[in-house]
């Protein structure tokens, strides 16, 4: 076989974008997907490397999100990761902590008001504990959250929440507007 036989790999040209898809700032790789398999391919999880381009970006001493910059840009993101991080942190000290002080006093009390006092203490800790192990799971959704591209925007209006209510609760998955239906609605279904 000579040079002249040999088979020249062909690029095929790239499929032509639709005017709406390229208005709308969709890539090629999404048009693509939508033409090949006739229906729209659902957004994919953020790669490694904008996570990785998230958590190499330093915030300034004392960074605070402002309205004036754009909503939930990659140092919003990693502001808000570090709050949950920090917070999520500390529940978990805090459960240490608990936890080693009611192994210290399981000791037996002689005086019956003071083991009643005692045993009151104890499931009032197992409360909070329980209340702070549910709060970790809502603050592992908000780091999911950031992760997957959504957090910060409400769940039932798709609107952004604001940044003074993040802020406050960082873990808020509805808007302000939307919290406040959902608890007239609550209310409403409760005094029924």
């Amino acid at each position: 076989m000579g040079k002249t036989d040999r088979k020249r790999p062909v690029k095929k040209a790239a499929p032509k974008v639709p005017a709406k898809a390229a208005s709308e700032g969709r890539g090629d790789a999404r048009v693509t997907a939508h033409l090949k398999n006739g229906a729209p391919k659902a957004p994919s999880k953020p790669s490694r490397k904008n996570s990785n381009r998230q958590s190499s970006i330093i915030l300034p001493e004392g960074y605070r999100p402002s309205e004036n910059e754009p909503f939930m840009n990659d140092r919003q993101k990693v502001y808000f990761r570090n709050k949950l991080i920090a917070w999520k942190e500390e529940i978990i000290r805090q459960n240490r902590e608990t936890l080693q002080v009611l192994h210290e006093d399981s000791a037996q009390h002689a005086d019956l008001a003071d083991r009643a006092t005692s045993e009151t203490d104890r499931a009032l800790e197992l409360r909070a504990r329980d209340r702070q192990r549910k709060l970790i799971a809502k603050i592992d959704a908000a780091l999911a959250r950031i992760e997957e591209g959504t957090y910060g925007y409400c769940e039932e209006t798709g609107e952004p929440i604001g940044l003074k209510r993040l802020d406050a609760r960082p873990i808020a998955t509805l808007s302000l507007e939307a919290q406040e239906r959902h608890e007239r609605r609550e209310k409403v279904f409760r005094e029924d």
